[in-house]
């Protein structure tokens, strides 16, 4: 039976114009077999308050059953054959507190292979959309049509890269994303951090590096919004959510 991880490491990210910026920051995450949780018992606090938890509403349509959505979404798309195990890399509720900006399904065939990822993104307007991204390959690019407001410096417009990476051996994830509007190439993001089980002590140690990771989280994205608008770069005005829940995407 699979078991969870938790990884730690970095995330970084850079805007190319109207002017460049960069940072870069330690983090943590959670790399959950969600399939594989409903038959066993782990560490990790699940719908109920604890230091540091997983809670399934704060994914998919907010529910009590994370996956149960997500099989559901990939039926919407035709994705039937995703019946192996479904692993969420997103971050833990800590302190009772958590926000998502974005969490990434890896959801494979019955033999293991990788079938497609949802990426499932969050903005700090309380929206939330997905990105059904078929096709999917360990290493292989895929890409989508961005359809969704996320920062109040882009426009809701270009297209998103994605590149996914985990290991054979389940030590090392990397996440890379890129972002394009119709003037070219503007926003490098990449998320990577080395692997380790998911154990009681795993999670102290967490608890006592990063005890305010959500909350840091949270406040990084308002920090760094402020240095863009110092730096006078345009705001673009909200529009209204998309009318469809998910974004098709695939194949570069």
């Amino acid at each position: 039976m699979n078991r969870p991880l938790i990884g730690s490491g970095q995330v970084r990210h850079a805007r190319l114009r109207p002017v460049a910026y960069a940072f870069a920051y330690p983090t943590l995450f959670v790399l959950l077999p969600m399939r594989s949780w409903r038959n066993a018992r782990w560490p990790l606090a699940r719908n109920r308050a604890a230091l540091f938890a997983f809670h399934d509403r704060e994914h998919g349509d907010g529910g009590e059953d994370a996956l149960q959505w997500l099989d559901g979404l990939l039926a919407r798309e035709g994705i039937d054959d995703a019946t192996g195990e479904a692993w969420l890399h997103c971050f833990p509720r800590v302190f009772g507190y958590a926000f998502k900006p974005v969490s990434f399904w890896y959801c494979h065939r019955a033999d293991g292979s990788l079938r497609a990822v949802v990426a499932e993104v969050n903005n700090t307007f309380g929206e939330r959309h997905a990105y059904v991204l078929d096709g999917a390959a360990w290493g292989r690019e895929l890409c989508a049509r961005k359809n969704f407001y996320v920062s109040p410096f882009c426009e809701v417009q270009g297209e998103y890269r994605f590149r996914f990476l985990i290991t054979p051996a389940r030590d090392r994830a990397v996440v890379r994303i890129d972002y394009a509007d119709a003037q070219g190439a503007l926003l490098q993001t990449s998320v990577s951090g080395r692997l380790q089980p998911l154990t009681a002590a795993a999670i102290r140690r967490a608890l006592v590096r990063f005890p305010l990771l959500c909350l840091g989280i949270a406040w990084r994205i308002h920090w760094q919004a402020l240095q863009l608008w110092l730096r006078k770069v345009p705001l673009i005005p909200k529009p209204a959510a998309p009318a469809l829940p998910a974004t098709r995407g695939g194949p570069a």
